[in-house]
């Protein structure tokens, strides 16, 4: 029962991290793309959902044992209408996934159907 409470805690933590964070300082990240990590022995896949970030604005890099996503998702905007409902976050984001003690190197990736795909392997 308290590991059922743990892991409805932790998705509510989740949830509330992919959604707007109305409150901060400009220039700073105001949501997180939820994120997928798949291990083997050898490598990670990471998968993460970046709906309307073209691959080409999107910055990876190795901080401290983290890997870290940045980019920044526009609002898309339709001249002459109003917005009735605004559910996918936009702004400045960064994802920050803790890696396993090691060394890593990024191998490939790709973008497709709106999802970044990492394959960083160990070294």
């Amino acid at each position: 029962m308290w590991a059922d409470a743990v892991d409805l805690l932790e998705q509510a933590e989740r949830l509330h991290r992919q959604f707007f964070r109305l409150a901060g300082a400009p220039g700073q990240p105001r949501w997180e793309p939820p994120a997928d990590v798949y291990e083997t022995g050898e490598e990670l896949l990471v998968v993460v959902a970046l709906p309307g970030v073209p691959p080409d604005r999107v910055q990876l890099g190795f901080e401290a044992g983290e890997l870290v996503i940045r980019a920044q998702r526009a609002l898309t905007r339709r001249p002459g209408a109003s917005i009735q409902r605004l559910e996918i976050p936009y702004g400045l984001f960064e994802r920050r996934l803790a890696l396993p003690p090691g060394r890593y190197e990024l191998v490939a990736s790709d973008h497709r159907d709106g999802c970044l795909q990492l394959l960083i392997a160990r070294r």
